[in-house]
């Protein structure tokens, strides 16, 4: 079993222009005569690799702390696009995915410099996936990301923005995103994995 991590390094990471990035505090150092290293940080709920709630779009929808598990952890198919997948792309991942067999079509994520459309987005919602994460930091559009968001979120389809599938190759996986149980919160930052399917 191969494991691949695919999440970025948080006080480094890619922020979405206009949130507030994350930043590091020191409370105690050994060095400065303290018991222990004894560290703090701020960061937006929605830097880094995180998953989006429900929540975050729609007044009233589930928050963070709220989404099934099953929905972050299970079967999973990693498919290579680059630029705007639209409804006909769409499409073809999902077909992949279904041939690739084990349930992976439940859970899709999308490899490379690409968002989502919004004819794209009601195709993936009408497949009935749980859970569709991509390598930028918004799904959809960055100059126009709500309409994608609130058509995938408003059937609690799960989003992971901001993963990073560099050395994975195409295929099959089984995807462990859990995000941090923040009560009330739209969004979270996780620690995102994949491994390689037992054969």
């Amino acid at each position: 079993m191969k494991i691949y991590d695919i999440s970025q390094e948080i006080l480094s990471c890619r922020v979405y222009p206009g949130d507030p990035a994350p930043k590091k505090e020191t409370l105690m150092r050994i060095s400065e005569g303290s018991p222990c290293n004894l560290s703090a940080f701020s960061m937006c709920a929605h830097n880094g690799t995180h998953i989006d709630a429900p929540y975050h779009f729609i007044d009233g929808g589930k928050t963070i702390e709220k989404i099934p598990l099953d929905s972050v952890i299970g079967p999973a198919y990693v498919a290579e696009h680059t630029g705007t997948v639209n409804a006909e792309g769409a499409a073809e991942i999902l077909q992949q995915a279904a041939a690739a067999g084990d349930g992976c079509d439940k859970r899709i994520l999308i490899k490379g410099n690409a968002v989502v459309s919004e004819a794209a987005a009601q195709a993936f919602v009408q497949a009935g996936i749980l859970l569709l994460g991509n390598e930028s930091q918004t799904v959809g559009p960055e100059d126009a990301p709500m309409k994608v968001h609130r058509i995938l979120l408003e059937k609690e389809v799960v989003i992971l923005e901001g993963i990073c599938l560099d050395e994975v190759p195409e295929g099959k996986y089984i995807l462990y995103a859990a995000p941090l149980k923040l009560a009330g919160f739209d969004g979270a930052p996780c620690r995102a994995v994949l491994t390689t399917v037992p054969i």
